[in-house]
């Protein structure tokens, strides 16, 4: 069992790492040749330049001004200073919001801390039972142990002290979050009024356009909209499977870059040629020179991908029955992304598109009607990922029992009982150990988000973001309560009988929270410190910059700002609300360590989100509502959670007290997600109506297809030379009267006359041409 001494170790070693990477930090983000690694984004806006280009040999990579190290927390405040609406402008406002997630936590964790302290602690604390526990060995326990529910008496009065401030809590989490909510979506709405011009605000995906014999998907699709949104649609362009040619492609610039390096080895010792190995990896194969072989390498895939490329253009195959519709104003892109296009409602399917930036383009290419195919085989090895995800969970809880160890491994009994490796094995081995198994999961994750077909970065990071939350949920808090439970106390299960196990249960499940003390500490303290040094992309932006920049549009190149990665981030952030709201009441001990890290992280973010992270796509807060929803669920759960601890306490008549907090709770994300989470999914037709106006007045002679003409083409024909070519082939030419160009013999519902017959073949049988 962890005790205050082990807490107090992993609190010195997490403590001492986070200060010794901010410290690294401060000063090497002070050196010349560490500008481009630390500030980014201000190179990408065209802000700044570079302080190697100018000065002495020495201070093109060393600071000699030693006032600036007086100063090197600086950082710090400048973090702070930017004011939120200059954030939004300068980093967007995904990048803002998801900063006040951290905030969120802070506003609802620092009155639930102090309020917790000032009651729940002393009321705890001045209790006995865990020493009536021990006395007569049926648990095991620590003095930390007695700041936790587990330490008042079975069916004692004062849980009605535990019970005042679980409604507390909940009432004034739900209050934060209902402000919360309001604030995002007017920002949001703000954001969307008051926001450039972009191609997604005139723009809807069009899937699952139905087959004809008659027209192409490119005939069909313009036929479609010139006869059902005369007055509004503009132009549009089908979607092409791509995919093989983008890969060619990409397999062209990773030789390339070979090819560089090679060359510039060889330019420095021109004695002996570099030599390659051709089989995997470059780890076996023949040898051979290394520049004739990449050289080789590159002619033949610039043919192969002048040959994809010319094949993508005529082969009718490689056209998806899908297209980016565009329309002359925001209000028709919002009539048609937001009802229903056909009386079959599986046909025609429009949502709004993503801005181009954010469009995963090899999904694209996807067939609709396999997606739900795709779907359920990702949900079933989804389930077998967190299934089989137990044993490496449950052999991290066995660390954390040294009890356990030294029965099973006496051997190891003189080391482990070393004072110092005790405590360091108790209180900082579990989370490490943890945070490893957790590495490589959120690549999985992601992975399987693309498997299943999602259509933008953004959706794709918000599924894999959800999965994580729930693997986290699963494993990472209810395995290790359960396992670390039942193998800390497995000599008192085995010699109690059955009906006094769900109350040593009770009792001991509020103990783990030490676990999540030095999970918390592992992964939020030192783990948000080092985000800030960013060890892996200096190393490589200095391994690039020495073997491969040749010119500035190289070193720029070797820059890596990254983004946010919401994936990743905000599953973290929500297990801390997860484990904050479920230990409120029961272990109050924790509280001080999750608002350390919220504090930390939120400067740490704040900065990077200023000088590194540059945001790959802008959703507009779109992921709000998931996060609202999660930190529900983590409400809800934790009332069931005291729901059980009390039944097992003998105070189930405060099960139908309790009972109203998750009613309550559900019924107010209920009123939530109808008053604000329309903000999020719809665009008011108010709003598009308004914004159209203004610009109309302001810009009355906007060459408005000329700008919308090319934003949804395929980023491997972007600098294309034949992109005229690629639009003839591919996309659809409209004018602006009400002619609808169509192929069609079939007389099937035209109501205006077609260019290709100089007739009509519409519904009303009294005006068909009899020739026709």
């Amino acid at each position: 069992m962890a005790t205050f001494a082990d807490i107090g170790l992993a609190a010195g070693i997490n403590i001492l790492t986070a200060l010794v990477f901010l410290i690294a930090f401060a000063i090497l983000r002070l050196q010349p040749i560490n500008d481009r690694v630390y500030f980014p984004k201000w190179y990408l806006k065209g802000l700044r330049s570079s302080p190697t280009h100018s000065g002495a040999f020495v201070t093109k990579f060393v600071n000699m001004d030693w006032r600036s190290y007086i100063r090197f927390l600086n950082w710090v405040p400048d973090a702070l200073k930017m004011p939120e609406p200059e954030l939004i402008d300068h980093a967007g406002l995904d990048s803002a919001v998801y900063l006040r997630i951290y905030l969120l936590g802070l506003k609802i964790f620092v009155p639930v801390a102090l309020l917790a302290w000032a009651i729940l602690v002393p009321v705890n604390w001045t209790n006995n039972t865990l020493a009536v526990s021990k006395a007569t060995d049926r648990l095991q326990y620590s003095n930390i142990d007695k700041l936790s529910i587990s330490n008042i008496a079975h069916g004692s009065p004062r849980f009605w002290t535990h019970i005042v401030m679980a409604y507390a809590f909940t009432f004034w989490t739900c209050f934060t979050l209902r402000k919360e909510y309001e604030t995002v979506a007017n920002m949001r709405l703000h954001f969307l009024a008051s926001e450039r011009r972009r191609p997604d605000q005139f723009s809807v995906l069009v899937r699952n356009v139905p087959p004809d014999n008659d027209e192409t998907v490119t005939e069909s699709v313009e036929h479609f909209f010139l006869v059902n949104h005369p007055d509004t649609y503009l132009t549009h362009q089908v979607v092409i499977n791509a995919n093989k040619l983008a890969k060619l492609v990409k397999e062209k610039k990773s030789k390339q870059n070979w090819l560089d390096y090679y060359q510039i080895k060889y330019s420095r010792n021109q004695s002996t040629r570099p030599v390659a190995k051709t089989g995997f990896l470059g780890l076996c194969g023949e040898k051979v020179d290394a520049i004739d072989y990449q050289t080789a390498e590159i002619e033949r895939l610039s043919k192969e991908i002048a040959e994809e490329r010319e094949r993508v253009k005529t082969d009718p195959k490689c056209i998806m029955p899908a297209a980016f519709v565009s329309f002359k104003t925001r209000w028709g892109a919002a009539v048609c992304a937001q009802t229903q296009q056909s009386r079959n409602p599986t046909l025609w399917l429009t949502e709004w598109a993503s801005e181009p930036r954010d469009v995963y383009w090899d999904n694209l290419a996807i067939p609709y009607v396999s997606l739900s195919i795709r779907r359920l085989i990702i949900a079933v090895a989804f389930f077998f990922l967190t299934f089989f995800f137990i044993i490496p969970v449950t052999i991290v809880q066995s660390f954390a029992n040294v009890e356990g160890i030294e029965k099973r491994a006496p051997f190891l009994r003189p080391i482990i009982e070393v004072p110092f490796i005790k405590s360091l094995i108790q209180g900082v081995l579990p989370g490490i150990a943890l945070k490893i198994f957790l590495i490589v999961l959120p690549s999985i994750l992601m992975m399987m988000s693309k498997v299943e077909g999602y259509l933008s970065i953004s959706s794709l990071e918000r599924r894999a973001a959800m999965r994580y939350y729930i693997f986290n949920f699963i494993n990472v808090f209810l395995v290790s309560v359960v396992a670390g439970t039942a193998l800390e106390q497995l000599d008192s299960f085995l010699k109690m009988s059955a009906n006094e196990i769900p109350e040593i249960i009770g009792v001991a499940i509020p103990m783990k929270a030490t676990f999540f003390i030095t999970y918390v500490m592992v992964d939020g303290w030192a783990g948000v410190a080092g985000e800030i040094l960013r060890i892996k992309p200096l190393v490589i932006f200095h391994l690039k910059n020495f073997f491969l920049v040749k010119t500035e549009k190289d070193r720029e190149a070797a820059m890596d700002p990254g983004s946010i990665g919401f994936n990743t981030g905000e599953p973290q952030i929500q297990l801390y609300f997860l484990l904050g709201l479920v230990y409120a009441v029961v272990t109050p001990i924790f509280l001080p360590f999750i608002l350390v890290f919220f504090a930390l992280a939120y400067i740490v973010f704040r900065h990077q989100i200023i000088n590194v992270y540059n945001q790959e796509y802008e959703s507009a807060a779109a992921f709000w509502p998931s996060v609202h929803g999660r930190i529900i669920s983590a409400l809800v759960f934790s009332q069931l959670v005291l729901m059980g601890l009390m039944s097992t306490k003998g105070n189930a008549r405060f099960t139908p007290i309790l009972i109203v907090l998750p009613v309550l709770t559900i019924f107010f994300h209920r009123f939530c997600k109808g008053r604000y989470e329309p903000a999020f999914v719809r665009y008011p037709l108010q709003e598009a109506m308004m914004k159209d106006t203004l610009e109309r007045a302001r810009e009355p002679n906007l060459n408005l297809k000329g700008y919308l003409q090319d934003a949804y083409i395929h980023p491997v024909f972007k600098n294309d030379d034949d992109d005229d070519d690629y639009e003839d082939n591919f996309n659809g030419k409209s004018d602006d009267n009400v002619l609808v160009p169509t192929k069609r013999q079939s007389r099937r519902n035209t109501p205006a006359p077609s260019k290709m017959s100089g007739a009509s073949s519409p519904s009303l049988p009294d005006v068909v041409p009899e020739e026709l």
